[in-house]
């Protein structure tokens, strides 16, 4: 398409010094322009992919992806119990639906958990020991004290608390804490709360920040006694091959406990911000890629600048027989090449960032002091990123497009420049 003579005239162009009438500033401007608009834009589509992909990976790593939940039995004032006493035969027909791998009986509640004169509220979740260590963020934490097989020993009393729980309550492996649930034991004179101690066998961050300050684990059989829930279950939790597939296994899922129940599932519970964090992606894509544009249309001033300062040249040029078609594709080839490299060193500067952002975050947060990422606000416990191939074509293709189609206005000016116009002066 480009013959070598053309690659020679656009390379010597480039290269040219101001008082040869070259833009080598120019050049340089455009090119170091290119490049941190596609590094900005490959950074945060990193950015992003990654906080997307750890938000997600927490949610299905630490809770089920999907839950049925009973209606159970009336009870003379109407009121469904919201249990089933057949917790085990649920399980294992919903284990037989293809696609799921793990359907476990629990039992839920909620506590106000004390220690060390602290308070705070709590999630408990009566599970058996095997089937927590099928949980993948807890069984393999970001950090962890204790250990997971002392989860149920001490006659059945030893739990398994999330890592910002056990801070804010001053407590670590091996020590103990109060359980106070106001629906306890129902007396004569009414309920009185049930006040029980415990102790921590394992503490674990799985990375979201509401799960390790909210989640308390405890054993399967002193849940049901400790909730009033002998021999019932409160729901059915269901692990699954493709957690991104749940909306699709929620029919077969109802089919296998013969619609006895409902289905909530992982996109249910955090829909919500995920349709909000994917707005906020296409706004960041938009906006960054105007300033790809702005980036590219130094290559329109630096052209318009050389093609001037190349009058009498283009003037030779054609006079020696060049067609309008050389000389455009000769300022083509000198703003595509300024594109072309600038987005090279982009993409190299993005996924460099990328790939080692650990590092030069951990030198931001050391030079800013520390705090700089707060889990309370962000939800994971650090900022995450994942190099998406999508994300690098996508950035690469619209800095390359918008780089080819601003030169051809400049190339098409100076291929249609009349040589006697241009050599009258000379």
């Amino acid at each position: 398409m480009f013959s070598r003579f053309e690659w020679m005239i656009a390379w010597r162009y480039l290269r040219a010094r101001r008082s040869e009438g070259g833009i080598s500033v120019m050049t340089w401007i455009s090119l170091v322009g290119i490049a941190l608009a596609v590094f900005a834009l490959i950074a945060t589509l990193a950015v992003r992919s990654g906080f997307r992909y750890e938000f997600v990976d927490t949610i299905v790593g630490a809770n089920p992806h999907a839950t049925i939940r009973p209606y159970g039995e009336a009870q003379p004032n109407g009121m469904l119990t919201g249990t089933t006493p057949d917790y085990d035969a649920l399980a294992d027909s919903l284990a037989q639906v293809p696609g799921v791998t793990h359907a476990v009986p629990v039992v839920t509640g909620q506590v106000m958990a004390s220690a060390n004169g602290a308070n705070t509220g709590a999630q408990v979740i009566g599970i058996r020991p095997g089937d927590l260590a099928d949980i993948p963020r807890v069984q393999a934490p970001e950090q962890s004290q204790g250990d997971i097989a002392a989860f149920g020993v001490d006659e059945g009393q030893g739990i398994a608390i999330g890592w910002y729980l056990a801070d804010t309550l001053g407590v670590r492996a091996g020590d103990r804490i109060r359980l106070i649930s106001p629906d306890g034991q129902k007396t004569p004179f009414g309920t009185s709360p049930r006040v029980k101690s415990y102790l921590v066998s394992y503490v674990f961050q799985v990375g979201r920040y509401d799960i390790d300050l909210t989640r308390i684990y405890m054993p399967f059989s002193e849940a049901q006694t400790y909730f009033n829930r002998e021999g019932v279950a409160d729901e059915i939790q269901v692990s699954i091959t493709d957690p991104e597939a749940v909306d699709a296994l929620s029919p077969s899922l109802l089919a296998a406990v013969e619609s006895d129940g409902w289905v909530w599932t992982w996109r249910d519970s955090a829909g919500g911000f995920l349709r909000a964090l994917q707005m906020e992606d296409n706004i960041m894509f938009v906006i960054l890629s105007i300033l790809v544009l702005i980036a590219t249309l130094n290559i329109t001033s630096g052209l318009v600048m050389l093609v001037k300062n190349k009058g009498r040249d283009i003037g030779i040029l054609r006079t020696m027989g060049l067609t309008e078609g050389t000389i455009l594709r000769v300022f083509f080839l000198c703003g595509a090449g300024i594109g072309v490299i600038g987005t090279v060193i982009g993409v190299i500067l993005g996924c460099l960032f990328a790939l080692y952002i650990d590092p030069i975050f951990s030198f931001v947060n050391w030079v800013a002091g520390g705090g700089v990422w707060d889990p309370s606000v962000r939800f994971i416990s650090a900022l995450p990123a994942r190099l998406e191939l999508g994300d690098v074509l996508s950035a690469v293709a619209l800095s390359l497009t918008l780089s080819f189609i601003v030169t051809i206005f400049p190339a098409r000016r100076a291929a249609r420049m009349n040589p006697v116009e241009a050599l009258r002066y000379e």
